[in-house]
Formats: structure tokens, C-alpha cells, sequence
């Protein structure tokens, strides 16, 4: 092609397939200068605007703005510059987007009222330190000043979500469902008694294990006991259930003789406490939301055992 060519603003418009309007626009913000003028005073370009006109095309289609395109142009910046920061630019909205895509489809799924919406979208946006800060303050609401064998403070770790930097929608609906559960005074308050009442019974425990009588932990004895009855289509309150009841009622007085005060009638009423307790659909809802955020494996139900022992034992 001849370096002397020159073509006006609608043969240029034609060469690249852009509008009159469009090719003018870019000349103005000296994106695309003329080279000339004829002698009417009409704008002519050189060979080299046609190929600036593409650049220019192929910039704005990435969605860079006029001011990062003329550095482009000018040479002030390279591709491989402008398609990194780009490429930022873009995780950074697809993080906003997902975002929103969670609040949405949460509010969409829930019918949440306007205050909270408000509330999902704050839970939502907190940062990774606000985060902490709430499930700190949860679980030190739980756990605090309980026990001093670090079984608890072990517990506190195995039950904080860590939102990764990139988290899918699902991860983000679940911190949010998380979170709002973390705020659940009631549910803070259930966590805290099951807790109180596993160390009052760990201590004596813990001196019977010293004699040689192990301790499993009330949810063990629960899937050991109740589970083959749950599998066995066994009625809770049949007499088929009594000799898993009375094993039930058994080993749990065995290894928590001295934190319940009274007769087997009233072992039996706080064993019946406790499962009511464990049974609370919130409790396992948050281990399920937990695995999400984090990217565990789905925790194992065990709430149809509880549930048997529950109406077993009442």
C-alpha cells in the first residue's frame, strides 16, 4: 500500500466496518489523529489509521477505557501490560459478581424482607478480618471459660469456616447462611449448654477412665446403639427398642455417675435433655455449611439415629 494514501473519515469508516460517528469520536480524543486536511477542510488519514482503528476495536471489546487505549496506542503501555491489569480488573468484578449472584439467590430462595437483605448483603461483603471477628466472638460464646484440657479450644478450631479468597456462589451462600447462624442467639446458647454439660460429664469421666472405664462420648454411644436399630426398621417405641434404650441409659450413667444427681428416673430425663438438645436440626446445618465454605467432604448424618434415640428415650 502506498505510505502517501490518505482516505477521508467515511472511506475509513467503510475499511474498518465502524460508524462515521464512532471514527470521529476516536479523533477527537486524538485516539486516531488525521494525518491531513483537503482543501475543503475535511479530515484525511494515513495508512496507518485503519490498523490503529482495529487496535482500537479490539481494546474497547476487552473493556478498556479510552484513556488506557490511547496509552496503548501512543506506546506507553504494552499489550502484555494492559492484558494483565485487565485480566485483574475482570477477577475483580467476577468477584463482585459472584457476590451478588449469592445475595440474589439467596433473597430469591428465602423471601427475605427487605431488612434482611440488607443483612445477607452485609454478611456478605465482610472482609476477611470481619469475619473472623464474628465467628471469633461465636465461638467464644460457646466455648469460652470451658474446660482447661484443650478439648474445647480444639473444638473451636474445628469449627471455624475459612472463606477462600475465591469462593463459589455456593461457598458465598453458605458463609452467609453460616453467619447468620453464628448471630442466632438461641443457637449460641443451645451449643453453649451441649457444651457445659460435656465437660460437667468429662470430669467425671475422666476419673473413671483413670480406673480403666473408657468414654466414648454420648454421639458414639448414639451411632453404636440406635444406628443398627434405625437400620433394622426397629419403632422407637416398641419393646424391640427397650434393650437399645436401656444399653443407651446404661453406658451413659456409667460414665457420667456423679454430674447427674437423683435416680435412673432422672439419668433418664437428662439423657433425654441432652439428645433433644443434639437433635436440633441447626446443629447439624451449621457442620453442613461449615464443609461447604471450607471444601470438606459432606459430613456423615447421623440425624436419623439421634432422632430414634430421641423418641426412644422421652
Amino acid at each position: 500500500m502506498n505510505g502517501d494514501t490518505t482516505y477521508t473519515i467515511g472511506e475509513l469508516a467503510r475499511r474498518t466496518g465502524l460508524t462515521v460517528k464512532t471514527v470521529r469520536h476516536y479523533s477527537d480524543q486524538g485516539i486516531v489523529p488525521p494525518a491531513d486536511r483537503n482543501p475543503a477542510g475535511h479530515r484525511l488519514y494515513g495508512a496507518d489509521a485503519a490498523a490503529r482503528l482495529e487496535l482500537v476495536r479490539t481494546l474497547r471489546e476487552l473493556g478498556l477505557g479510552l484513556p488506557a487505549i490511547r496509552r496503548v496506542v501512543e506506546r506507553e503501555l504494552t499489550p502484555a501490560d494492559v492484558a494483565a491489569a485487565q485480566a485483574e480488573a475482570i477477577d475483580a468484578q467476577i468477584r463482585v459478581l459472584r457476590l451478588r449472584r449469592a445475595v440474589l439467590g439467596m433473597v430469591a430462595r428465602l423471601g427475605s424482607t427487605p431488612e434482611e437483605l440488607t443483612l445477607v448483603h452485609q454478611l456478605a461483603r465482610l472482609t476477611e478480618d470481619e469475619r473472623g471477628r464474628l465467628i471469633g466472638e461465636f465461638l467464644a460464646g460457646v466455648f469460652g471459660g470451658i474446660g482447661s484440657d484443650g478439648r474445647f479450644a480444639a473444638a473451636a478450631r474445628s469449627l471455624t469456616p475459612e472463606l477462600p479468597e475465591e469462593p463459589s456462589v455456593e461457598q458465598v451462600e453458605a458463609w452467609v447462611e453460616l453467619a447468620r447462624l453464628a448471630g442466632d442467639a438461641g443457637f449460641r446458647a443451645l451449643l453453649r449448654g451441649l457444651a457445659e454439660a460435656e465437660a460437667a460429664e468429662a470430669a467425671v469421666g475422666a476419673e473413671r477412665a483413670a480406673s480403666g472405664l473408657p468414654r466414648p462420648g454420648l454421639a458414639v454411644a448414639v451411632r453404636e446403639l440406635a444406628g443398627p436399630a434405625v437400620a433394622a426398621g426397629v419403632d422407637p417405641e416398641s419393646a424391640e427398642a427397650t434393650p437399645v434404650v436401656a444399653a443407651l441409659v446404661e453406658r451413659y450413667g456409667r460414665w457420667c455417675a456423679g454430674a447427674v444427681p437423683g435416680d435412673a428416673g432422672a439419668l433418664r430425663e437428662r439423657l433425654a435433655e441432652r439428645l433433644g438438645a443434639m437433635a436440633d436440626p441447626r446443629r447439624e446445618r451449621y457442620l453442613e455449611l461449615l464443609a461447604v465454605v471450607n471444601g470438606w467432604d459432606a459430613p456423615q448424618s447421623w440425624a436419623a439415629e439421634v432422632d430414634w434415640a430421641v423418641r426412644a428415650v422421652a
